[in-house]
């Protein structure tokens, strides 16, 4: 009888210290989440309250000069840069990742898709500075003697930004796609489909939710990688004239500037107000998932 009783105790005190741990950390999280929210948005308004900057200036203007008399900060050229390289690289990752979720599911034999998945997720785990050091190594060379320059520029970050992506997008995409009832298949096989228009016409509109969410996904870690680009587009404060031109993102210009300058000064601010856009932009990506991709799919 006691040694039911203490039994009991000891479940009950495992269940209750494990659920306590559990909602714990839950509200750990929320609360860092949130704090970090607040802080990042205090700080990024104080280039509007403390240095009188105004919110058309920093986000219509394309001059980032902080040293100069009187300085400058305006946003655009990182905006715009950013919006660039991650809009080009999903241009390039997008069909690429689909064409091979669709591979891997429906033409591939299975050695070769055990083959290529680990492949996919040796992409994903690659860091970004190595990513970046081969573009600096292989590919800016590679622009430099093909379309003359430095080579540092739009189409280099694109491309090793295109790489980045691409994983990810092809993951979420094939897995979208392994969720499609093979009873689709069958049903268009039934009507008198090809294998391919069954795959163009039915299975990939049923799961275009969630290659939706894969892309926007692949977008949201486009616009926020900052190491690999900054690498190889070359930093340059001005719009970019072309795909040869060097131009800068806002992750490359906060990890450029993030140690030149002393919190509370105006450049700091306007640092802290580029960082709140960039918060901004992914809440949007956020928010863009939540609502093409699980509202669509219950």
């Amino acid at each position: 009888m006691q040694q039911m009783h203490m039994k009991r105790r000891n479940r009950w005190l495992e269940e209750y210290i494990g659920r306590t741990f559990a909602v714990i950390c839950g509200w750990l999280i929320i609360l860092i989440t949130v704090t970090m929210i607040i802080f990042l948005a205090v700080k990024g308004i104080q280039s509007f309250t403390d240095s009188g900057l105004s919110l058309s200036d920093m986000l219509l203007s394309a001059q980032w000069d902080p040293d100069g008399t009187p300085p400058k900060y305006g946003a655009l050229i990182f905006i715009v840069g950013s919006m660039l390289v991650s809009l080009g690289a999903l241009l390039i990752s997008a069909p690429i990742a689909l064409a091979l979720a669709i591979f891997m599911n429906f033409i591939a034999p299975k050695w070769f898709v055990s083959l290529l998945k680990p492949v996919l997720e040796l992409l994903v785990g690659i860091p970004s500075v190595v990513y970046g050091w081969l573009g600096v190594t292989i590919l800016v060379p590679l622009l430099r003697e093909w379309f003359g320059g430095s080579g540092f520029s739009l189409l280099a970050g694109i491309i090793v930004l295109s790489l980045m992506i691409l994983p990810t997008i092809t993951s979420i995409a094939a897995d979208a796609l392994a969720n499609v009832p093979m009873a689709y298949m069958e049903a268009s096989y039934g009507l008198g489909s090809t294998r391919w228009q069954a795959i163009s016409r039915v299975i990939v509109p049923a799961a275009k939710a969630g290659i939706a969410t894969g892309v926007v996904l692949g977008l949201a870690r486009a616009f926020g990688e900052a190491l690999a680009v900054q690498m190889v587009i070359g930093n340059t404060m001005k719009l970019p004239s072309g795909l040869d031109s060097p131009t800068a993102t806002l992750t490359s210009i906060l990890t450029m500037d993030m140690a030149n300058t002393i919190n509370g000064t105006p450049w700091n601010n306007a640092l802290w107000t580029l960082a709140l856009i960039l918060l901004l932009i992914s809440f949007f990506f956020i928010a863009v998932i939540r609502l093409v991709g699980p509202r669509k799919e219950r």
